[in-house]
């Protein structure tokens, strides 16, 4: 489903990313783990064209380097960024409602309803202004808008950032739910819910990957994963 070799970012001096390898295969989820700064959200916005990148992305056969970022999206390659991005002044079903302009009559194995299944808090806030609502709130609205929108590939950064353990242990439930049905790459520093969500990680460390591993595993590498990560055994990290 998704291919990348030799992945390079740079910004100016800084080199983000290194010549980073990595595959997705159909409907798998693949966990990116990494501390801050490790080139993590650079790498999914190279994918989705928002960075320049050199290096190859290849996507269900086709070569990403010259397709434009306004594309990438309707090719079924799409992105949750990290900070979530609600249309304030649209209501939470309005919000479900752009997302399927992306489809480009692909069918969706999340319509509205599903959505709505997966979140049942959205239900009776269907029609408040993304403003008004929570984090995890707006959580939930960025994740289901990118669902409606048919996704073949959902790429999605930091999920469980800023949300109270119990949001974001719905967030988690949900994205179990959705690995069912639709492959995942998703950026989490949170080692316990991304080993929840997918099968597979790799571990990213001054823009290289320096671990790949079944999720499974993670749990017997403790320390070397933390040590990685900047965090405590027990601890989640920042």
């Amino acid at each position: 489903m998704l291919s990348i070799d030799g992945l390079d970012v740079r910004y100016g001096t800084t080199h983000a990313v290194r010549g980073i390898c990595l595959e997705v295969a159909d409907g798998e989820a693949v966990a990116l783990l990494g501390p801050n700064g490790a080139g993590k959200t650079s790498t999914l916005r190279a994918i989705s064209r928002l960075v320049p990148s050199t290096g190859s992305v290849v996507f269900d056969g086709q070569d990403l380097a010259k397709v434009p970022a306004e594309n990438v999206a309707r090719l079924g390659l799409i992105h949750v960024p990290e900070g979530r991005h609600v249309f304030g002044d649209l209501t939470v079903h309005e919000n479900l409602q752009i997302g399927t302009t992306a489809r480009r009559g692909r069918r969706s194995e999340f319509g509205f309803d599903e959505v709505y299944d997966l979140f049942p808090a959205l239900v009776p806030l269907r029609g408040r202004l993304g403003f008004a609502l929570s984090g995890g709130e707006q959580q939930m609205v960025a994740i289901g808008r990118a669902l409606v929108a048919a996704p073949r590939l959902l790429l999605i950064d930091e999920p469980s950032l800023g949300l109270a353990p119990i949001v974001a242990d719905a967030v988690a439930s949900a994205l179990v739910e959705v690995r069912s049905r639709t492959a995942l790459l998703v950026i989490e520093q949170n080692v316990h819910l991304a080993v929840r969500v997918c099968q597979r990680a790799a571990v990213l460390s001054g823009g290289v990957v320096v671990l790949e591993a079944p999720a499974a595993q993670l749990h017997d590498r403790g320390e070397l994963l933390a040590s990685y990560l900047g965090q405590s055994r027990t601890g989640t990290g920042a």
